[in-house]
């Protein structure tokens, strides 16, 4: 993440990875601040079992940008609202990378969805990781029939 400021953002998808038993590093580490550092973690990354990356920031969000420049694992993006322009700003920083340097874009705020996405891709060649992915949408769907059966005894 650019800024710890980020990490109430970003405290979900953790938690959200470790629910999966997947290891991760987090990290607070500026594109424009500490420019050296993020290409140090980056290139670094794969002797550290690295497989891809979730990336935060607000503002000008070029921390997505920047790890997608020194590597060729998969960076996910995470605009952050941080600024006067709702995360917008964020949002179209990360979204609006050049041809051949990709980010894959999240929602404003959307650090759990990064996660998932995370999981999806492990999942592929995972079956074990497949199998807990399905059971937590199955839970989704569980939930969300009880809120609905909650709503309608209100009614009823």
């Amino acid at each position: 993440m650019g800024s710890d400021s980020d990490w109430p953002i970003l405290k979900p998808a953790y938690e959200l990875l470790k629910k999966f038993d997947i290891e991760a590093e987090v990290i607070v580490a500026s594109a424009h601040r500490t420019p050296a550092r993020v290409k140090e973690i980056v290139t670094t990354a794969p002797e550290r079992g690295v497989c891809a990356f979730i990336s935060a920031a607000g503002a000008a969000a070029h921390l997505g940008g920047v790890i997608a420049s020194y590597t060729t694992l998969p960076v996910i993006g995470v605009p952050i609202n941080a600024t006067a322009l709702n995360g917008m700003d964020a949002l179209l920083s990360t979204v609006q990378m050049p041809s051949g340097i990709p980010v894959a874009t999240m929602a404003i705020n959307g650090a759990k969805n990064a996660a998932i996405f995370v999981v999806e891709m492990f999942a592929i060649s995972n079956p074990e990781l497949a199998q807990k992915l399905k059971d937590y949408r199955q839970n989704m769907v569980e939930e969300v029939e009880k809120k609905a059966a909650r709503v309608e005894q209100q009614l009823g």
